[in-house]
């Protein structure tokens, strides 16, 4: 009996972990992520625009695909594909702030990828890159405090 309770305890902790990312994540009115950019095809080679009838809902964004190969892969393990902090600005977030990005400014380390602001006010990449070893886990660390997670 005690083995159940901890079980559903375990569950629990992890659908409010879930529910606090799924608020923060950024999408737009149409709860699409990355501007509509395939999460997958930036392991692959360069980012490419998905397509709307190609699509999968994670933690409340919806995530589309260039193709069916990568919509699978996704579904397979959309942690490993989805953006860090939810898609907001990896810069941004390691200074407590949520920025929207552009699509086309991103970076993979360690498995994880990260987009950044490029707009008018700078480019948020290239200062990420100029001390990316401490930018990560403060990034990581605001982006736990605002999703609720641990």
């Amino acid at each position: 009996m005690m083995h159940k309770s901890l079980s559903l305890f375990v569950l629990l902790l992890a659908s409010t972990a879930f529910a606090g990312e799924a608020e923060h994540q950024h999408v737009d009115k149409q709860r699409l992520a990355i501007q509509g950019y395939d999460p997958v095809s930036y392991f692959d080679a360069a980012p490419a625009v998905g397509q709307a009838g190609l699509t999968v809902d994670h933690l409340g964004a919806v995530y589309r695909f260039a193709n069916d190969a990568n919509r699978k892969k996704f579904l397979a393990d959309p942690t490993h594909f989805a953006p860090a902090y939810g898609g907001w600005c990896a810069t941004a977030m390691a200074e407590g702030s949520k920025v929207d990005i552009d699509p086309s400014s991103y970076k993979i380390t360690d498995g994880r990828l990260f987009l950044f602001y490029k707009g008018f006010f700078g480019d948020a990449r290239k200062k990420w890159v100029k001390d990316e070893a401490n930018y990560t886990p403060k990034a990581d660390t605001e982006w736990k405090k605002l999703a609720g997670t641990k």
